[in-house]
C-alpha cells in the first residue's frame, strides 16, 4: 500500500489551525510531520487566534478558511487539538473572527462541521436558526465591540423547527418560536407536497429561512447594515447537510 496523501494546507496562510497557517512555524511544523510521516490532521496547535492574526484577515479570506475546515470535517483529516491548551491561550482575551447563528439541533454543532477550536468562533444556537432581540446584541457585541469580520446563518436539513413550523405545532413557548418561522413556510415556492413528510420541501424551506434571517438582521439592525455597508463585515448564508457533512455557504 503507497502512503496515504495528507490534505493541502488551509488557503488563508495566516490563520491559525483551519482558520489560521501560521506563516514559518506552521510550516515547518508541517514539514515535521511529513518527514516523519505524518499528515497535517496529526498535529497539534495549541495557541489561540490572536487580534493581529484576526486583523490580516479579510472577510472572504475567512469564509474560505471555514469552507476548508468543512471540506477538512467531511474528508475524517480534522486537526487534532488540545482543547485545554486552547482554552489557557484565550483566557485572558479572545479575538473570533466571526459569529455563526446555527440550529440547537445536536447534529449540526457548528464549530466541529467546521473544524474549529476554543476562541475561533462566538456561536449563537437556537432552534431554526432564527434572530431575536437578544441574538441581534449579541452579534452587534461580536461584530461592533468585539471585531468579529463574518456573520454566518447557517441552517441544516432535515431541521425539526421547520417541519414543526409546516405542521403549525403548539407547545408553550415553542409556539412563539415556531411563529417566527412560518413566513419562510408561505414565502417557499414549491410545487408538489408541501408537508412536513416531504424532506425536500422540508429543506427548500431551510433555506429560505436563513435567506428570512439574513434579511431581518439587516433591516433591524443598523450597526451591522452599517458595518457591512462600510466593508468591515460580511454577512452570509449556509445550509449544512447532516447526510453528506457539507455546508454550503452562499450570499
Amino acid at each position: 500500500m503507497g502512503e496515504a496523501k495528507s490534505p493541502a494546507l488551509p488557503a488563508a496562510a495566516q490563520f491559525r489551525r483551519v482558520f489560521l497557517q501560521r506563516s514559518a512555524a506552521l510550516s515547518a511544523l508541517g514539514a515535521l510531520g511529513a518527514m516523519a510521516g505524518l499528515g497535517t490532521s496529526q498535529i497539534a496547535f495549541a495557541d489561540a487566534l490572536t487580534k493581529e492574526q484576526r486583523a490580516a484577515m479579510s472577510p472572504d479570506q475567512i469564509i474560505a478558511a471555514m469552507k476548508e475546515g468543512n471540506d477538512h470535517f467531511r474528508r475524517g483529516y480534522t486537526k487534532a487539538r488540545n482543547y485545554l491548551n486552547e482554552a489557557k491561550a484565550s483566557a485572558a482575551g479572545q479575538y473570533p473572527a466571526a459569529v455563526v447563528l446555527s440550529c440547537i439541533d445536536s447534529r449540526a454543532p457548528a464549530e466541529v462541521v467546521l473544524d474549529l477550536g476554543i476562541a475561533d468562533i462566538f456561536s449563537a444556537r437556537v432552534a431554526g436558526n432564527i434572530a431575536n432581540d437578544d441574538i441581534l446584541g449579541s452579534m452587534e457585541f461580536a461584530c461592533k465591540l468585539s471585531g468579529a469580520k463574518v456573520v454566518v446563518v447557517m441552517g441544516h436539513t432535515a431541521c425539526g423547527a421547520i417541519k414543526g413550523a409546516i405542521d403549525n405545532a403548539e407547545l408553550g413557548n415553542l409556539t412563539g418560536l415556531l411563529a417566527k418561522i412560518k413566513p419562510a413556510v408561505a414565502a417557499t415556492k414549491y410545487e408538489g407536497d408541501r408537508s412536513a413528510k416531504n424532506y425536500t420541501f422540508v429543506d427548500a424551506v431551510a433555506k429560505t429561512n436563513v435567506e428570512m434571517t439574513l434579511a431581518e438582521i439587516r433591516a433591524r439592525s443598523s450597526v451591522l447594515r452599517e458595518l457591512e455597508k462600510a466593508g468591515t463585515i460580511k454577512m452570509v448564508g449556509a445550509m449544512y447537510d447532516l447526510k453528506t457533512a457539507v455546508v454550503q455557504f452562499y450570499a
